[in-house]
């Protein structure tokens, strides 16, 4: 019998609760502060005099540096433990994003993003490893599914904060709020519990280097990273980083760009809702398609395979994307962009799923590294191609190129394995 998110969060034990709310928060916290950039970037062209392909250079910056985190602190995680590389990693995007406010000058905003991007993508492989080797197989899919949805309702909760605070108080007490999220730290010192798996293959490895059956824990664990580049990994490991590439190429072509779109006058390429119409339509769009595209994606994975859930949602982005881009009433946006939030985010649920399924502990927090964030790294790009087409071209046009990275996704979900139901070793 299908159970839902309630029903699967009472049937948990409290460590297990603890470990999924640590994670969800910290990954809703990322997309608060990832986010705000975007939110207030149509005011920080302004004021600080960039253009749209400048202004993209930005956000690829910090998708560069988040690519680089996520590697870096999957290696802290495999060696120091999932909880601290995640308290880590939330500490850095939380003072960095204060440190945006700070910025009198491009390049200070830019050191600022980049140190930022780090944090941000040392964030998803440890909360993301952090829950799959604490819950179940049989609700595996669905607890990771409903940490990725955590960052619709980051997103919203940015979207709620930036509009009335830059209205009021401008874009740098929007960056200041960004330090809050470092208060979540403090309780998951106290409450969140380490992962037994972990600690189980750091004892094993352990005894290892003592009984001199491997050179020592460093060279022991470098060695066995490289697995993934091996058989039968190596081309599962290449066909989830280019499904993830392709994907986050439409997703932050697409998403860092709609804020400034649908505020910007119609004269300057976008749709002239203002800042308070364009935090409304954020907001639904999140709340109303994000949200419930990531939740649903775990139990369709159950349903139907994790395979046949990639191909339906990459292929509806596709196809919802160029309608998106060809409207203009507020409603038919407001409908479509829900409609694009629901499968064009959805299917990052099943990143962190698929992976978890097919490598293993020794490498798990590192593999997800390289597999997701270092798709971030080769998507840093999409920002400033957007940006710069957009600029020469028109925003409405640049999104197909974000139709077109879904349909490659889509394309690239035919190399992956059917990892459904399969146990963690």
């Amino acid at each position: 019998m299908a159970i839902g998110p309630l029903q699967l969060i009472r049937q948990a034990t409290p460590g297990q609760r603890r470990t999924l709310l640590a994670a969800a928060m910290g990954w809703a916290l990322d997309a608060f502060d990832a986010m705000l950039y975007s939110l207030v970037l149509a005011l920080l062209m302004r004021d600080l005099g960039m253009s749209k392909t400048l202004a993209g250079s930005l956000g690829t910056l910090t998708l560069l540096a988040s690519g680089i985190g996520g590697v870096l602190f999957g290696f802290l995680a495999d060696r120091i433990g999932r909880k601290q590389a995640l308290m880590a990693s939330i500490l850095t995007y939380s003072v960095c994003s204060f440190a945006s406010g700070l910025a009198t000058s491009i390049a200070m905003l830019a050191v600022a993003r980049f140190v930022l991007g780090l944090g941000m993508g040392g964030e998803w492989n440890t909360g993301a490893t952090l829950v799959a080797e604490s819950w179940p197989t049989e609700f595996r899919a669905k607890a990771i599914s409903i940490v990725q949805s955590s960052w619709a309702l980051g997103f919203a909760a940015a979207a709620l904060v930036a509009g009335p605070v830059a209205r009021y108080y401008g874009w740098r007490a929007v960056f200041f709020v960004g330090i809050l999220p470092a208060l979540i730290t403090l309780w998951i010192q106290r409450s969140v519990p380490e992962s037994e798996m972990w600690r189980e293959q750091q004892n094993t490895t352990g005894a290892r280097a003592i009984a001199g059956a491997s050179k020592d824990v460093t060279s022991y664990v470098s060695t066995k990273f490289s697995v993934i580049f091996r058989p039968p990994y190596a081309r599962h490991t290449f066909a989830l980083l280019l499904f993830n590439f392709f994907g986050m190429f439409a997703w932050w072509g697409l998403f860092t760009w709609l804020p400034p779109y649908l505020s910007l006058p119609v004269e300057q390429g976008g749709r002239g809702f203002g800042v308070m119409g364009m935090t409304t339509l954020m907001v639904v769009t999140n709340l109303c398609g994000m949200f419930p595209g990531y939740v649903s994606f775990g139990w369709v994975a159950d349903h139907f395979g994790r395979r046949k859930a990639f191909l339906v949602y990459t292929l509806a982005a596709s196809l919802l994307i160029p309608l998106y881009a060809a409207a203009r009433s507020q409603s038919v946006l407001l409908v479509l962009g829900t409609l694009v939030a629901f499968f064009g985010t959805g299917i990052f649920s099943g990143s962190g799923i698929m992976g978890s399924e097919i490598f293993p502990t020794a490498v798990r927090a590192r593999a997800l590294g390289f597999t997701y964030n270092g798709a971030r790294t080769l998507s840093s790009v999409a920002p400033l191609v957007i940006g710069r087409v957009g600029q020469t071209k028109g925003l409405s046009w640049a999104f197909y190129l974000c139709a077109a990275g879904y349909l490659l996704a889509a394309l690239m979900t035919t190399q992956l394995p059917e990892t459904k139901g399969k146990p963690l070793e």
